[in-house]
């Protein structure tokens, strides 16, 4: 799938990034994507150096990208400062901005229809189970290890000194390979119940399976009833995102499997719009 390049970039932020992988990333980028988009991904790395930054598409159109399938939604990470590349980024570029300064992260919308979705690289760290987390300036490393699975965390850089080459610190493509839905860390599902229904929801869109370690950090969470601390909020979030794929049921059953479903119930009850959400999906006898 891939082939090892024996090359490293530069120190960053206190790490040395290694590039593990080359996929003939400015072919795939070409003949993967439209023009339009592949032209706005050249232009954001050309800026971002120009700046004296680096920048990096990450997230689920690179794991797309290898496993070729169809996403055009960008995600852009830079090392640096990720609201003043997407300020002068969009004025340079004449996109309208929306900018989220506390979280460092702005959106940008192109007349040609194209959205970019700018962050500063950053690492993060939880407070308690189930909090939102504490959000810290990072490194591309330390931004891809605060990702949800490993699946996740692919980056591919845009600097033109790196155009295209892949960077890979957790493995992700080898689980890509073999199918699994794997997490970073012991505590992924303590730090952030949530991934649970991100892990159902990713494992049956594509086709994969929860990789059995994770699949037993599930379980525990579910016994822990771990859930139970999340804001109902962010439980209908994660059932909306369920709802809208092509199979909803599917992942529905698996979750009711874990017995998520079951200790969810409750809430069902008492808020109208996760409710409304489990009628949709015919799932309330």
């Amino acid at each position: 799938m891939v082939a090892l390049t024996g090359r490293e970039l530069p120190e960053s932020e206190g790490w040395r990034l290694y590039v593990l992988y080359k996929i003939i990333c400015k072919e795939i980028l070409v003949e993967r994507l439209p023009d339009n988009i592949t032209g706005l991904l050249k232009s954001a790395g050309r800026y971002a150096e120009d700046m004296g930054f680096r920048a990096f598409v990450v997230g689920g159109l690179v794991r797309d990208l290898v496993l070729n399938r169809e996403n055009f939604d960008i995600d852009l990470v830079i090392e640096g400062e990720g609201v003043r590349f997407a300020k002068e980024f969009a004025q340079v570029y004449g996109a309208d901005i929306r900018c989220y300064t506390k979280f460092g992260t702005a959106t940008l919308m192109f007349s040609d229809g194209c959205r970019l979705d700018i962050a500063t690289a950053r690492s993060e760290t939880y407070e308690h189970p189930a909090a939102l987390p504490k959000v810290l300036p990072g490194s591309i490393r330390d931004d891809m290890h605060r990702r949800d699975f490993t699946i996740n965390t692919l980056a591919i850089s845009l600097n033109p000194s790196y155009f295209g080459e892949l960077l890979d610190f957790f493995k992700g493509s080898d689980d890509i390979k073999r199918k699994l839905i794997r997490v970073l860390h012991d505590l992924s599902f303590i730090d952030d119940p949530t991934r649970v229904f991100r892990a159902v929801r990713f494992e049956q869109r594509l086709g994969f399976r929860i990789e059995s370690s994770t699949e037993k950090l599930v379980k525990d969470a579910v016994t822990k009833n771990l859930f139970d601390r999340l804001a109902d909020y962010r439980v209908s979030s994660e059932l909306r995102l369920i709802l809208q794929e092509k199979d909803p049921l599917r992942a529905l059953k698996r979750l009711e499997w874990f017995g998520v479903l079951s200790l969810i119930r409750p809430r069902v009850e008492r808020n109208k719009e996760i409710r409304r959400l489990f009628e949709k999906a015919g799932c309330l006898g």
